[in-house]
């Protein structure tokens, strides 16, 4: 019998091995979800280390397979991955996870109710639920697990945290982040139903989302960050990375509030222009017993008194400004920081630090040779919050108050019908949807 139902995925527990020291082997066997683009890159990048060997791949568009295969021509291939898990789990150490956003949680779950170690990429899931129980699994189970934010280990970022906390500007007052980036569309869904190309399966594409039609190039391969359904617009794809050295450096957690100012996404795509606003539970990195951390999207930027405290300095298309009791501090996405009044800063030397490899850094924590930085522990609140704000685009100038604990908000009953996701029928995993 397949242990992964088509009609129920995982709806009954089964053996679990314990993969909490090394493999026997001293090598790790890979699997890999996609093949294509980001998930090519992340197969890639872990296969690199000189332990892996890259066992299988999943690839639901057969035509994205060509590089994969040339690559590794020792690699099986399948198009559906949940009969790759059915039949190659035995053979897995780890998987890496590099599909749409809307497929995360469940192949991270499945993989992991199987005993495997994930790298997924970010956002951690499409919804705020699946981020707080694919979290709370991998803690349960002691798997490795890292997410695909790859600048987190970068000494760009990794400089900014520890400058930040050695004080360099002060206790932190508040913080404006923002990406140029315009994953959104207002358009209304075209009508029309394209055909499907024979080399795509486009049911297991949609997968555990809302079934629709094929339109070509509407989702697939490119623009599915624009939809609801499959993706989760810019502050989805950019908050991850920006507001990660923002996380860090403050040591911030689940948010208290957060309020949008920009427009609503329609029926189907997620909207451009965002501006959404938190407030944090202070830290010991912080000035006062809240901070407030806002993020801008599209054409919008932070106000001009805050882009004046920058002196003139051209604004990057994606960074932060850290504003602090003692300084400035703007921190390009991917570049050093740098420090304002200069007047003040012009004797200070940045700390000199290593990039680290973040995809073998996964490798080595399942070695037990290191320790995966940006774990489920770690990425999961940060996913939540990035989620949080673009729930929150979908209720304007609503100030939603979140009780993290409960996984709900207090204030606004409406808003909580989006933190979880009903899975289509024949996808259900077990925990999720």
């Amino acid at each position: 019998m397949s242990i992964l139902s088509r009609r129920s995925l995982l709806a009954a527990p089964f053996f679990i091995r314990n993969l909490i020291s090394a493999p026997p082997s001293g090598r790790v066997r890979l699997a890999a979800m996609g093949a294509a683009n980001m998930a090519y890159a992340t197969l890639r990048d872990i296969a690199s280390h000189p332990s892996v060997d890259l066992v299988c791949v999943a690839e639901i568009d057969t035509a994205n397979t060509s590089r994969t295969h040339a690559k590794f021509p020792n690699a099986k291939f399948h198009q559906d991955w949940r009969k790759m898990l059915d039949q190659e789990y035995k053979n897995l150490d780890a998987i890496c996870v590099g599909t749409p956003d809307h497929m995360h949680a469940p192949q991270s779950m499945a993989a992991m109710r199987r005993g495997l170690h994930v790298y997924c990429q970010k956002p951690l899931t499409s919804h705020v639920h699946e981020a707080r129980k694919v979290t709370e699994y991998a803690r349960s189970k002691k798997l490795v697990t890292q997410m695909g934010i790859q600048v987190h280990s970068q000494k760009e970022y990794l400089t900014a945290v520890q400058v930040i906390q050695a004080g360099a500007i002060g206790k932190v007052k508040e913080v404006h982040a923002w990406s140029n980036k315009k994953w959104g569309d207002l358009n209304p869904r075209p009508t029309q139903s394209d055909p499907v190309p024979s080399t795509l399966d486009w049911d297991g594409w949609i997968g555990v989302a809302r079934s629709e039609s094929y339109i070509k190039d509407y989702c697939h391969p490119a623009n599915w960050r624009k939809r609801l359904e499959f993706g989760t617009g810019t502050f989805g794809d950019m908050g991850c990375h920006i507001y990660d050295p923002v996380f860090g450096a403050l040591g911030l957690n689940s948010p208290l509030t957060v309020r949008a100012e920009g427009p609503a996404p329609n029926e189907h795509s997620w909207a451009v222009n965002a501006i959404v606003k938190y407030v944090f539970p202070g830290t010991s990195y912080t000035d006062g017993k809240t901070v407030a951390v806002t993020w801008y999207d599209g054409d919008e930027r932070p106000p001009k008194e805050i882009q004046a405290l920058i002196e003139g300095t051209r604004m990057p298309d994606q960074g932060s400004i850290f504003v602090g009791t003692k300084g400035v501090m703007l921190l390009p996405h991917v570049a050093l920081p740098s420090f304002f009044p200069a007047l003040s800063f012009q004797d200070f030397k940045l700390p000199e630090l290593q990039t680290n490899n973040h995809y073998h850094q996964f490798v080595d924590a399942i070695q037990g040779k290191a320790k995966a930085s940006a774990s489920f522990d770690y990425a999961g609140p940060l996913s939540e919050t990035v989620l949080l704000g673009s729930l929150a685009t979908r209720f304007p100038k609503t100030t939603l108050e979140w009780d993290a604990s409960r996984l709900r908000f207090k204030n606004e009953k409406a808003a909580n019908a989006f933190l979880k996701r009903k899975y289509r029928q024949g996808w259900k995993v077990k925990g999720l949807g």
